[in-house]
């Protein structure tokens, strides 16, 4: 990990509201890219793959499914008794662990839900709120399986009254989707299973094809692929935001472990070669003991050459004078996990203005919020959590105003209306009102 000392040189780094015109990336992924489809650049993949599966439908879906992740599909739709038999087949363990996740991730949005109202108004106008009617939820694969994920995306839009969830996630190397991702998807209450990923499945859920119908917004996480697709099918659909690689910024204090901290920085970059995990620390030697640690744990670990990438492209290691300046660092990387390691349960957590989440106590952990706090773990990254918010129920709430115009109201204010009509060179607009005044006076 890098070490920066000083707040003058960690906020240079730190600084995320530079403009980032192209997303870099290595020469591996570069080489296939052009091989596959002739382009060097992620955006310019991303746009390839949205116009093929628009142009080709499902038939384009399983082409893509073999091109790019190498494995074989006939059809992107999972059967209900592929879903049915990977809920039997998984460990007992397994099972009642999502279950327990699902139970307190339920009771945290039904909380939500509870305090939305379906009608406010006032002057005889009206805001109703309606669920949307249909939304896709993508969760990760290849690399990894993630039914947390699934969970966390598709409880919420269930809490807030969505009629269909649709899962989309590729499928591993045999052409199956990983028994505890479907078994997720079950405990979830998710009605159709579709075993596609990357760019092509937000695709597929934006426009639809012949097995998958459009959805009216697309949720969850994924790599640099993915996250270029949502933004490219906004507008279409509505998306949660733009979540890329994960993040963390972990302030450790005077009681703090240097090994539970190693943990959490290896938990956000095991991830992906490009998570992010920085440590603000007010002593220099405290920073040297973590680095030492986590050179000495990184190449144990299962997905080691991961996180080694990640800790070495990466990694970041602050040492600042005062906690004030480490306020000032998160407020300015607006991370999507903070980590307050070693400080009291009454520290006042409004002081940090742009954190996605936040994890205190006396064993704040990451871990804990990814599977089984309660809040939904898809939360803003990349910055955006200056002006976003976390995944929640109201995501999955439209409203629609009703104005009901009274002759009273017509009486009152219609003169008013006509004249910022005609102030505004409307004319139509203000002879609407004027001839409605005027019939209703006969």
């Amino acid at each position: 990990m890098k070490l920066v000392q000083g707040f003058s040189k960690a906020s240079k780094v730190m600084d995320r509201r530079r403009p980032q015109e192209a997303h870099e990336l290595n020469h591996a992924i570069k080489s296939r890219l052009k091989e596959m489809f002739g382009v060097e650049t992620a955006e310019e993949a991303v746009e390839h793959i949205i116009g093929e599966v628009k142009a080709g439908g499902d038939p384009a879906l399983v082409k893509l499914a073999r091109l790019i992740d190498g494995v074989e599909i006939s059809s992107p739709v999972v059967s209900p008794d592929e879903v049915r038999g990977a809920v039997e087949n998984i460990g007992s363990q397994e099972m009642m662990a999502l279950e327990i996740a699902a139970e307190r991730i339920r009771s945290f949005h039904e909380e939500q839900r509870r305090v939305i109202p379906d009608k406010i108004g006032v002057n005889n106008c009206y805001q109703i709120s309606q669920p949307l009617n249909r939304v896709g939820v993508y969760a990760p694969g290849g690399t990894a399986c993630y039914p947390s994920s699934v969970l966390m995306t598709a409880i919420p839009a269930k809490c807030a009254g969505v009629s269909e969830v649709f899962l989309a996630t590729p499928a591993a190397k045999d052409g199956k989707i990983p028994a505890l991702t479907l078994a997720a998807s079950s405990v979830a209450g998710v009605d159709r299973v579709f075993c596609i990923g990357g760019a092509q499945a937000i695709a597929a859920m934006a426009y639809g094809t012949q097995t998958i119908g459009g959805v009216d917004k697309i949720c969850g996480p994924g790599n640099i692929f993915v996250m270029l697709a949502k933004k490219m099918v906004f507008g279409v659909v509505d998306i949660d935001g733009l979540q890329g690689p994960s993040e963390v910024i972990i302030i450790a204090g005077d009681e703090s472990e240097p090994g539970n901290v190693v943990n959490e920085i290896l938990a956000q970059a095991e991830h992906d070669p490009m998570a992010q995990s920085i440590l603000i620390t007010r002593s220099p030697d405290f920073a040297k003991r973590v680095i030492r640690l986590l050179e000495e744990k990184t190449h144990k670990l299962t997905r080691s050459a991961i996180t080694s990438q990640s800790l070495q492209t990466t990694g970041l290691v602050a040492v600042v004078n005062d906690f004030n300046e480490a306020v000032q660092l998160t407020n300015l990387y607006a991370p999507e996990h903070l980590v307050l390691d070693g400080f009291s349960n009454d520290f006042d957590y409004t002081r940090f203005t742009s954190s996605g989440c936040i994890f205190a106590g006396r064993q704040p952990t990451v871990a804990m919020g990814d599977y089984v706090s309660g809040p939904s773990h898809a939360l803003p990254t990349g910055g955006t959590a200056r002006f976003s918010s976390p995944l929640n129920v109201n995501d999955f709430i439209r409203y629609y105003n009703v104005v009901e115009v009274t002759s009273q109201d017509l009486e009152n204010y219609g003169p008013a209306a006509a004249t910022l009509a005609r102030a505004e060179g409307l004319e139509a607009h203000a002879e609407a009102v004027e001839c409605r005044l005027k019939n209703m006076r006969l």
